[in-house]
């Protein structure tokens, strides 16, 4: 399958370049941006490393670079669009993941040399390829789904540039060239001063992400739950969350768009972010805050990082100390979440941290390719070859 290459200008968000701070000394760079081809870039609904890829490439383009964006042929850029494969295979029950995982990794290579760097937000995958060309790469590790992928981004450190997304992402076996917090378009979330009268819960639906204690804590607060997200484990769907719904108590609505998330983040008194796991970094919670909704989460992973306890939310450690929080969630100045993300957390101080240290990474001499000597074959002794003769 030839890759789907185009420009498309539908849907990208704007972005002011009065407000960004980077100015190159060199001109323009060509910028590859390599997204995730699991969603359409940006996502439709959930696809939090597709949003990020789109924020950033989006950026680039404002600021006058050029900027090639390999996703999947179905998504809507104001870059370059390379599109190896159809549609997210996650969005398309006759994909093959590792097919369109392939053909996706191989497109953006064999056009390296075109590139003066490489944006990876496609995991550990890319970095296979990376001793085969000298264009530098900068990989931001959005996290570790297993603990199992480590080996392949301790094998390439000698050559990667890897970006954490928070302090507490930070793996200590790796070698990191900046930490660059996620940053969001703050003209697709409405501040709205006034607090709601119900708790939302907002992501995947899985244990590691609290949707079950969400749904305590709202019980013994007495306020309604209202849960949108993608429904990742079914059985613990079915188990904890099901039984639950048909009142008015708690209620589900799916997976939501950027105009449902705006509006049900604006409303509510409070984002339920229990979590059971140490999140790289929460999206969703920089997203509630940006519209001025206070956030209650478990202090795991990143969320000390992006809440200011007893300013923007609370950081609780039970289901106890999360409705005594409810109690007092109306205290917290709404205001005061939405300047926090204007000062910390915005698509523009992203998208000049990155090309910052882009340009820093450019200015380098380009690394012959195979710089490291190869690590040796292993070697083995097989059974004999079908037609071997023991008096050879």
């Amino acid at each position: 399958m030839r890759a789907v290459v185009r420009s498309c200008h539908q849907s990208a968000p704007s972005f002011d370049d009065s407000r960004g701070k980077f100015a190159s000394n060199r001109g323009p760079m060509k910028i590859g941006v390599i997204a995730s081809v699991a969603h359409r870039t940006p996502p439709k609904n959930y696809g939090p490393w597709e949003q990020i890829a789109s924020t950033l490439a989006e950026g680039f383009v404002a600021r006058g670079h050029e900027v090639t964006l390999f996703a999947t042929a179905d998504s809507e850029t104001s870059a370059r669009l390379a599109g190896p494969v159809a549609s997210g295979y996650e969005e398309n029950a006759d994909s093959d993941a590792k097919v369109d995982e392939a053909l996706h990794n191989s497109t953006v290579f064999e056009h390296a040399g075109d590139f003066d760097v490489l944006a990876n937000h496609f995991d550990f995958m890319p970095l296979t390829y990376s001793r085969l060309v000298s264009t530098p790469m900068v990989t931001t590790v959005h996290g570790f789904s297993s603990p199992k992928i480590v080996p392949v981004y301790r094998a390439f450190s000698d050559i990667a540039h890897y970006v954490a997304i928070s302090d507490a992402n930070r793996h200590p076996d790796l070698p990191y060239a900046a930490t660059i917090h996620h940053g969001i378009d703050l003209e697709e979330f409405t501040f709205r001063p006034g607090h709601g009268e119900y708790l939302l819960f907002l992501g995947r639906i899985h244990p590691e992400k609290g949707t079950h204690l969400a749904i305590e804590v709202a019980r013994l607060a007495g306020l309604p739950l209202i849960i949108a997200g993608v429904i990742q484990d079914q059985e613990y769907f079915r188990a904890e969350v099901e039984p639950h719904l048909g009142g008015a108590a708690v209620s589900y609505v799916g997976p939501v768009g950027p105009a449902q998330r705006d509006e049900l983040l604006g409303g509510a008194r409070a984002l339920l972010h229990l979590i059971a796991f140490a999140e790289p970094f929460g999206l969703s919670v920089v997203e509630s805050l940006a519209t001025g909704t206070p956030v209650i989460a478990t202090p795991l992973g990143s969320m000390s990082e992006i809440i200011r306890d007893g300013s923007t939310g609370y950081l609780v450690t039970d289901v106890a100390a999360a409705v005594a929080a409810v109690a007092e969630i109306g205290a917290l100045d709404r205001r005061s979440c939405r300047d926090d993300v204007e000062t910390r957390f915005t698509a523009d101080r992203m998208i000049d941290a990155y090309l910052t240290l882009f340009e820093r990474i450019v200015r380098l001499p380009r690394r012959p390719i195979r710089q490291a000597a190869p690590t040796p074959l292993p070697q083995a002794v097989g059974s004999p070859g079908l037609f071997s003769r023991a008096d050879r």
